[in-house]
């Protein structure tokens, strides 16, 4: 009886293999989330005479990754189910950091580090945290990053700064958690571009100076 069972299966998997079909359904795809950026409007910052390269941030995992991550207990992190981020989030800070910057920090220029361009200063970074927790209620997002700028001449480090990011999602849902990720990114733009400004920046070169209006 058991040899004839398992011919039978042999049988119907060569069945399904001739009939271009699987014995197991394919799995869904994955939702693939951005981070979702609010329409506010923020006045540009004063001008700064310089271009600064901004690079990717350094993380380990999980956070160097697509997944988008909850910490339900101090020892362990999960993924959220069926659904992941566009790319890896340290890959999405930078995208998100240099639209925000190149609007509103009054820098001469913001590139990313894969440009060929050359920069006076390069903004480095190493993201720590960045996921979602349900201390009571709904989940609430954390973020955190240290920031510092180098001079690339010099290579100092011009200013450093920790941020700290705490955000509540407005409910369980996915889509509101993913959103909770989002104001707390736009959150951390705007205070970097505060912490940018007050930079205790060197005297701009000639060539920077004879670029500016």
């Amino acid at each position: 009886m058991t040899t004839r069972f398992f011919g039978a299966i042999v049988i119907t998997l060569g069945i399904a293999t001739a009939a271009g079909c699987t014995v197991f359904p394919n799995p869904e795809p994955p939702r693939v989330m951005d981070l979702a950026w609010s329409n506010t409007e923020r006045a540009p910052a004063s001008g700064i005479p310089f271009v600064l390269r901004v690079d990717t941030p350094y993380a380990s995992e999980p956070f160097n990754s697509t997944r988008i991550l909850a910490k339900p207990s101090d020892w362990e992190f999960q993924s959220y189910p069926d659904v992941r981020w566009r790319d890896t989030v340290p890959m999405m800070l930078r995208d998100a950091m240099i639209v925000s910057l190149r609007r509103h920090a009054g820098f001469a220029d913001v590139i990313a580090e894969t440009s060929p361009a050359e920069a006076n200063l390069t903004l480095v970074s190493e993201l720590s945290a960045f996921h979602a927790e349900e201390p009571g209620g709904y989940p609430r997002v954390n973020l955190r990053l240290h920031a510092q700028v180098i001079d690339a001449g010099s290579r100092q480090s011009l200013c450093r700064q920790t941020f700290t990011v705490e955000q509540d999602a407005e409910g369980p849902a996915i889509e509101q958690v993913v959103q909770a990720f989002g104001d707390a990114g736009q959150s951390l733009t705007a205070r970097m571009i505060d912490w940018l400004s007050g930079c205790g920046y060197p005297p701009a070169p000639e060539t920077v100076r004879a670029r500016q209006p």
